[in-house]
């Protein structure tokens, strides 16, 4: 340990003996030993780590400019036209505003971009932006005309309000090359649906049309599944999907204001006022409310996969065909989620019975919590100032995130398809340019994006440390002045440490942070090597290499549990005594292994509780969540979401977020007070000299006052 500490907040008793200097060992204190506050001399502390955060955040603006310059959200839900501009963008040549919906006019050439073998492209087949999906007539045949220019005296308005047909205004030699497949006008044979603003074809020909067609002396139109599926591969890429996703946040964003920021700061703060009036009856509403949670939203993603109800994920925009049906990825996502959570259902309901008998410890020990919140009452509010931070910081971050993701550059393809189609500017037919537009995505882009994940987890991290280290602070001036709130501790406590900590404490809590964040992200890495390498091997793996796979994946949890573990009593000992982060690590395990039973006896199960209180809060806002998108707004027209997974994931993550900065105020009491008793009581022979009354009372209640001290 190097020597005791000695009370580094707080009123140093006269009848300890020695002066208060002494006493403090390697602390540098001050004071003397007249009874009054004792001055440690403190000094800022890992400062490298500081300029290291700073230059990062440097870094993560001029990444996020890079996004905002290059990148355009509309990309993430809408596609190319023929001339690469994005459906629904009111910069397009011409102005698309109003046409957002993606549809291929030759039905020839996505059959043979579907076709084994081919060097011909879907993104190479000449599409343009609608309204809407158009659909065969019942009684003739229905045109669909490219953008009018040219000969075509027409407006964009007049050309929509003619349902996209101009076919009556066509040269013969227009319509020979119509008849040809190869436009201006290209006839509308196959139906189809809005897919996630993609027509999606139904490879169900209109007898009708294709009867006119062939009389009219056009050419063979290849009837076949292949159109079908051709579109449907391309809507549901593993891309697309991902793509589709992130555009939900930017659709969805009420629900993660409402559901991620209000609802768990609402949540949260009620939590901790019934903690201290309610204490005894907190923890078995903890588990009950728990429990209800699990098996309500489990019960909403079995909706939504049709596995209960009607109301499954549909993935067509508007109203359908009820005969046909059309899946996609996301109803399969749904589906595997579901089953994730029935099995979390089952062992929560299990673990909660394994715990009841042990809830009496935790209101015990939640008891002493309550008191200090009690007395110390500015902690309640205190974490409202990191949550506006946390708030700030992601409203940035999700706009950088939208750009960054849709940053990448839309460049003409590279086909050597032979493909002719009629040039309305040239007025003539043109076989030289018949390659499409794609988004082309460099690996710098990819990087961006992984710097921008890293950067918004560092700053998480960062924000809850300091959160944090200024409770721990506020926490350990009430224990070191046993107890009394008046002027023999630091007057406002909280402003206090919040003061210590922004004067000598940040590059300690920025390196603690950092810490974090690599140990998560090497974890991160690892599973996406070792997905990787399972999806590129198709032999089955055999039992020894499952077996290392699930020990390992085991043993880098465990790891990154006790870092954080670790990382939390640090953020302690910093607070206490100034220390930089390592000798605060080393001083906290030391205390933690002297008294690793004791300690664990008293604080697991509330540990626990307060986890339980988290996931709480979070499932609530996931359940919000879920009715807010089950919503009429979010299932139709421009704001239909693909599905609520990723909104009700963010709702879920941000509200834990959100709690765990409120629910530190309990949590980082507890772990301070019993952090600063074992301390107490090794510097002062067995006999804790600042330990407040509830504390010991609650400790001989349990009959650990003499484990704690005598190690037994």
């Amino acid at each position: 340990m190097g020597g005791p500490l000695g009370a580094i907040i707080g009123r140093y008793p006269t009848g300890a003996g020695g002066d208060a200097e002494g006493q403090i060992g390697g602390g540098g204190g001050g004071g003397g030993g007249d009874g009054g506050i004792i001055r440690h001399n403190r000094k800022c502390r890992d400062l490298m780590f500081l300029f290291i955060f700073v230059a990062f955040w440097v870094a993560m603006i001029v990444n996020s400019s890079f996004g905002f310059n290059q990148g355009n959200p509309l990309r993430l839900t809408y596609g190319l036209d023929y001339k690469g501009n994005v459906c629904g963008n009111r910069h397009g040549d011409p102005d698309l505003r109003e046409l957002d919906v993606r549809y291929w006019l030759n039905p020839n050439q996505v059959y043979l971009s579907g076709v084994k073998n081919s060097q011909f492209n879907l993104a190479d087949a000449r599409s343009i932006c609608l309204m809407e999906c158009p659909l065969p007539s019942e009684d003739g045949l229905n045109w669909v005309c490219d953008y009018p220019d040219g000969d075509i005296r027409l407006s964009v308005d007049d050309w929509i309000d003619r349902d996209y047909d101009y076919y009556e205004f066509l040269t013969p030699e227009m319509r020979n090359s119509s008849l040809q497949l190869q436009g201006p006008c290209y006839p509308v044979i196959f139906p189809s649906v809005n897919v996630y603003w993609s027509c999606q074809f139904i490879a169900r020909a209109s007898n009708v049309s294709l009867k006119h067609w062939q009389q009219m002396g056009g050419v063979n139109i290849d009837e076949n599944l292949i159109i079908d599926k051709t579109i449907h591969r391309a809507i549901n890429s593993p891309s697309a999907v991902l793509k589709r996703y992130v555009a939900d946040i930017g659709k969805a964003w009420p629900v993660l204001i409402v559901c991620g920021g209000i609802l768990p700061l609402f949540l949260s703060v009620i939590w901790l006022l019934m903690i201290r009036h309610f204490v005894a009856g907190m923890t078995w509403i903890t588990v009950i409310l728990f429990n209800a949670l699990v098996i309500s939203v489990t019960m909403f993603y079995y909706t939504k996969a049709g596995w209960i109800g009607n109301d499954a994920l549909s993935v067509v925009i508007g109203e359908t065909d009820p005969y046909i049906h059309i899946t996609g990825r996301e109803i399969n996502h749904l589906r595997a989620i579901a089953v994730l959570m029935t099995i979390i259902m089952v062992i929560a309901f299990l673990s909660s019975i394994a715990i009841v008998r042990r809830i009496l410890i935790a209101t015990s020990v939640l008891k002493v919590a309550a008191k200090v919140i009690g007395e110390v009452q500015a902690l309640i509010i205190f974490p409202i100032l990191p949550y506006v931070i946390l708030a700030i910081f992601y409203m940035f971050w999700f706009s950088a995130a939208l750009h960054l993701f849709s940053s990448g550059q839309i460049v003409k393809n590279d086909c050597s398809g032979n493909c002719c189609s009629f040039d309305l500017k040239s007025n003539k037919v043109i076989c030289d340019n018949c390659c499409g537009y794609s988004i082309h995505y460099t690996h710098h882009i990819g990087i961006s994006i992984l710097f921008h994940l890293f950067g918004c987890y560092w700053a998480t991290q960062f924000i809850i440390a300091c959160s944090s280290t200024v409770i721990a602070g506020s926490v350990a001036s009430y224990y070191w002045a046993r107890g009394e709130i008046s002027q023999e501790i630091p007057f406002l406590p909280v402003f206090s440490s919040m003061k210590r900590l922004l004067r000598y404490s940040l590059g300690s809590v920025a390196l603690g942070s950092l810490v974090v964040s690599i140990v998560e992200w090497v974890r991160f890495i690892l599973e996406a090597i070792r997905r990787r390498l399972r999806h590129s091997d198709p032999a089955p793996a055999t039992c020894i290499g499952k077996i290392t796979s699930s020990s390992s994946h085991c043993c880098l949890g465990c790891i990154d549990w006790t870092i954080k573990s670790v990382n939390r009593n640090a953020y302690i000992m910093i607070a206490i005594t100034g220390k930089g982060f390592s000798r605060a690590s080393s001083i906290a395990t030391g205390l933690i292994m002297n008294n690793i039973l004791r300690i664990g006896k008293v604080n697991v199960i509330g540990d626990v509780i307060l986890y339980l209180g988290k996931l709480c809060v979070s499932l609530f806002c996931a359940l919000f969540a879920f009715l807010m998108l089950d919503t009429y707004k979010y299932k139709s027209a421009h704001n239909k979401i693909s599905s609520p997974l990723f909104p009700v994931l963010v709702s879920w993550g941000l509200g834990y977020i959100v709690a765990s900065l409120f629910f530190a105020v309990v949590e980082m009491s507890i772990d301070t007070i019993i952090l600063s008793f074992c301390q107490d009581a090794e510097e002062h022979q067995g006999t804790a000299q600042y330990a407040p009354p509830l504390l010991m009372e609650t400790l001989d209640g349990q009959g650990e006052m003499q484990r704690l001290t005598q190690g037994s």
